[in-house]
């Protein structure tokens, strides 16, 4: 697959500046900048299929009448935390 270009962004000077005062060796402002906008893409992605699985769930309680209270819920969680960091 052919690699395509963004457009280019104009920030302003100190965002430029902070940005390249965080670079890693050998890490070009270039890479800095795609690494983040795959991020983000990523982060949009999960945000998406998280609110669609809440719809989803929310649908499900709804039709079968069945919820769960919070503080049961909290504590399953807790004992799923604490056998896992055993």
């Amino acid at each position: 697959m052919k690699s395509a270009t963004l457009p280019s962004l104009r920030v302003d000077p100190e965002l430029r500046q902070a940005a390249e005062a965080v670079l890693r060796k050998g890490e070009s402002l270039s890479s800095f900048m795609e690494q983040s906008l795959r991020d983000e893409v990523d982060r949009r992605r999960m945000q998406t299929e998280f609110i669609a699985r809440g719809i989803a769930s929310r649908d499900e309680a709804r039709r079968t009448g069945e919820y769960y209270e919070a503080d049961a819920v909290h504590a399953e969680l807790r004992t799923m935390l604490a056998k896992a960091g055993a």
